[in-house]
């Protein structure tokens, strides 16, 4: 009778609508109603309880047990021996705690096992364990040989061993089998993993050398280590270079055939003064009817880079050009990169052209999307035509005389489209960058600010709109196209955000589940000028998603905009190239199913690829810069500089300098006072003294650390501003049953967390502060379109 009940039980709530169910609803769902049968029903209810076939919820109710959720993902690792999977289709990482990543390395493809719901009332992440690695993503690493005796090396079979620059890995050995490669000692070597750390050999891997890349001591070493160990190739395949030696230097009069002529036009060029790949450039004319024509003209590498020859695989293999502190990684050839692909003055050069009739209100009532030839009036810098516009330089006034009414009329325009994005809502980030001077060995030697002028800010809005507009023009086609999205911030996030303002009385209208970009560019505008105004630009920016490419058409939140692609960069991004080739497929009419099933299977994996690669590539700059940060600090040891509080954590507090040089001050360097982690406003609270540290917080400190070869650097706390906040002082516990921020367990485990991303801190800040998810979401099929909504 009772296995009768239960499987009425399982089948009546397996096939109920609701979820979750009081005794008194099963017992009239199954009309179980009476004294002796209901009695019957809670003991078989209990039982299966017993069999965790059911559970009860918070609020008493009974429901399913959920079954054991094995998904699939990509592990992050920490150095600090956590990380966190990111699964395909979900919005959020699944935390997995140190002693249950089953030795999974970063970029491994690993299986989990959901032990943990995340919780969103608590803002708690997923949890899980990591139950098999199904491929090895980590499949080499960069380090400094140190070699072993003859005698050693008779016993042992290995070379020596490797130490490796990965900090996330450095707790690890890496044996050299004496079947590769022998390296002198002190060489800096790139090392292919044969073996993985498992349970009987927890703290080593065996790997064959690769190749010897240098000395440890020889100049450049330090950025090539970077560049190897994240894979980015630095030397071009053979059969790539041989394609290239072929591509001619000139344009020929049968290549110009066809192409709409432009060489009598006023078009010029305007980048930064080093740079050798000028790809893009423009003209701006006034028309009779009072509207402007804009004509942005795009380097026809396609051309060049046909499909499928050596030249195409390489460049969709590197995706991106990498650009670090001395050097650029390029993704084409330089006899490309530099030469025919690049639109020098006084040379014909090969464009694809977007022309566009803008009216003064900014709306584009005409354009036209076509293959072209140039021949450049002038290579212009942005320190030029900034000195034009600002009238600031006699010098540069006189040399560039005639072309002085273009430069005018495009300031105008540009302020024109400016304020049309500014209405329709588009963010804009006055995030600051830094420009890392170095000597001919690679030695910091200063950091300066760049600026952005009008000149820098009107190619911007030229390039912005061209991209819109080819974007909205294959949208509007419905045919097969490679889009640059930014989708809506999450919920959390955002939550998150509006939280922190408040602290410094900002408020928000509008739901935070569909916020329009409107409203956050309000409270960046409201914060203008402000002390909090870099501090609350840069937490703006974390609590965006990240840019990426994609074959759906679901817009640029960023940008309040509906459509939007890469069409201006082909020399040095790869999805530029194919919306080249893509333009000039589509060109010939009709496009037959069969080009469209083409390019519907072809352009997810490109974009996803190309995002990636991206990826990658960032991380690489940023690894860079805070590498020789750090060097350019190693002779300030003792120096006072003021700076702002940008980031806290249980473990202390990071401090960015007005050169943007980040630095932590640790927890048991405050020394006045045990501080409480108040972790909903990201904020330090003395137990006694009552002082108050939070994000955005004016300070002063002293350097007290910086290795470049950890990329860590430490401050102590000289003076800050005092701040007074009776929300966060109740808020401290009135009893010892909270862990402080001093505590011994703080002070040891906050050593190895200084060098984190924003987004690693924000994580263990927030103790990952993720939303729950319960099931695995199907990959979406290839070739099906998603509209924007």
């Amino acid at each position: 009778m009772k296995q009768t009940v239960k499987q009425s039980i399982q089948q009546y709530m397996e096939t109920s609508t609701k979820k979750s169910f009081s005794m008194e609803q099963l017992a009239e769902g199954l009309g179980l109603q009476k004294s002796q049968d209901f009695k019957l029903l809670v003991q078989t209810v209990a039982q299966m309880e017993r069999e965790k076939l059911v559970e009860f919820t918070q609020k008493g109710k009974i429901r399913l047990a959920k079954q054991e959720t094995i998904l699939e993902g990509t592990f992050r690792a920490n150095e600090r021996g956590f990380g966190f999977v990111a699964i395909e289709d979900e919005e959020d990482d699944v935390f997995i705690q140190k002693g249950l990543t089953n030795f999974a390395l970063e970029g491994d493809t690993v299986q989990i096992e959901l032990i943990k719901a995340g919780n969103p009332l608590e803002d708690q992440a997923p949890e899980g364990k990591v139950t098999k690695i199904l491929a090895r993503g980590y499949t080499q690493l960069v380090g400094i040989f140190t070699k072993f005796s003859p005698e050693k090396v008779r016993e042992s079979n290995l070379y020596g061993v490797v130490t490796p620059k990965d900090k996330k890995i450095t707790g690890y050995k890496v044996f050299i089998t004496a079947d590769g490669i022998e390296p002198e000692d002190g060489s800096v070597v790139l090392v292919e993993l044969t073996h993985y750390p498992e349970a009987e050999y927890t703290g080593s891997f065996e790997g064959l050398v690769k190749q010897v890349i240098g000395h440890k001591n020889d100049p450049g070493m330090d950025i090539l280590s970077i560049v190897l160990q994240l894979g980015i190739p630095t030397d071009f395949e053979e059969a790539t270079l041989k394609e290239a030696e072929v591509v001619p230097d000139h344009v020929s009069a049968e290549e110009i055939e066809g192409r709409r002529d432009l060489r009598d036009k006023v078009i010029v060029t305007i980048d930064g003064a080093e740079a050798k790949d000028l790809d893009d450039a423009v003209r701006v004319e006034r028309l009779e009817n009072g509207n402007f024509l804009l004509g942005v003209y795009i380097a026809d590498v396609s051309h060049y880079v046909t499909e499928n020859s050596a030249l195409d695989a390489e460049a969709l293999d590197r995706a991106t050009s990498v650009y670090l502190t001395d050097r650029v990684i390029p993704m084409l050839p330089r006899k490309l990169s530099n030469g025919i692909c690049s639109l020098n003055p006084d040379v014909d050069r090969l464009v694809m052209s977007c022309e566009m009739e803008i009216t003064p209100t900014g709306d584009i009532v005409h354009y036209d999307i076509f293959e072209g030839v140039i021949h450049s009036s002038a290579r212009m810098t942005y320190t030029a035509v900034n000195e034009i516009l600002e009238k600031t330089n006699p010098e540069t006034l006189a040399t560039y005389a005639t072309l002085i009414p273009l430069f005018e009329d495009m300031a105008v325009l540009h302020h024109i489209l400016e304020d049309k994005r500014n209405q329709r809502g588009a963010i804009s980030f006055d995030s600051r960058e830094a420009q890392i001077i170095v000597d001919a060995e690679g030695h910091p030697q200063d950091i300066v600010l760049r600026s952005r002028g009008t000149a820098e800010r009107l190619i911007e809005s030229f390039m912005l709109a061209a991209n819109e507009t080819v974007a909205k023009h294959f949208y509007q086609l419905d045919l097969p196209f490679i889009y640059r999205i930014h989708e809506q911030p999450k919920e959390a996030k955002v939550q998150r955000f509006f939280e922190f303002i408040t602290n410094f009385g900002i408020m928000v209208k509008g739901s935070k589940d569909d916020i329009e970009p409107k409203e956050l560019q309000g409270v960046l505008d409201q914060v203008a000028g402000r002390p909090e105004e870099p501090v609350i630009n840069m937490m703006l920016l974390r609590s965006m998603q990240q840019a990426k490419y994609s074959e759906n058409a679901v817009g640029h939140y960023g940008l309040a905009a509906d459509d939007y692609t890469h069409f201006t960069s082909p020399i040095r991004r790869y999805p530029d190239l194919l919306v080249h080739r893509l333009i000039k497929v589509y060109q010939k009419q009709p496009v037959s199913q069969k080009t469209q099933d083409k390019w519907d299977g072809l352009i997810p994996d490109i974009a996803d690829h190309s995002s990636k690669m991206e990826r990658r590539a960032v991380e690489a700059e940023r690894e860079t810069d805070k590498m020789k940060k750090a060097e350019f600090m190693q002779d300030k040891i003792g120096e006072e500089y003021p700076g702002v509080i940008t980031s806290i954590t249980k473990f202390g507090m990071f401090i960015e300098l007005n050169n943007t040089v980040e630095g932590l001050i640790h927890v048991n360097q405050l020394k006045n006072d045990y501080f409480y982690f108040i972790e909903d406003h990201l904020a330090l609270v003395g137990e006694r003294t009552g002082i108050v540290y939070k994000i955005g917080q004016a300070v002063r400190v002293k350097v007290t650390k910086a290795d470049a070869e950890t990329r860590e650097i430490d401050f102590d706390l000289l003076e800050a501003e005092t701040l007074e906040d009776a929300k966060l002082l109740a808020k401290r516990p009135k009893s010892g049953h909270q862990k402080k921020s001093g505590s011994r367990d703080s002070r040891a485990s906050g050593n190895k967390e200084r060098n984190k991303s924003s987004k690693d801190k924000d994580k263990l800040t927030k103790k990952t502060g993720k939303q729950p998810f319960y099931k695995k979401v199907a990959k979406k099929p290839k070739g099906k379109k998603k509209k924007r909504k």
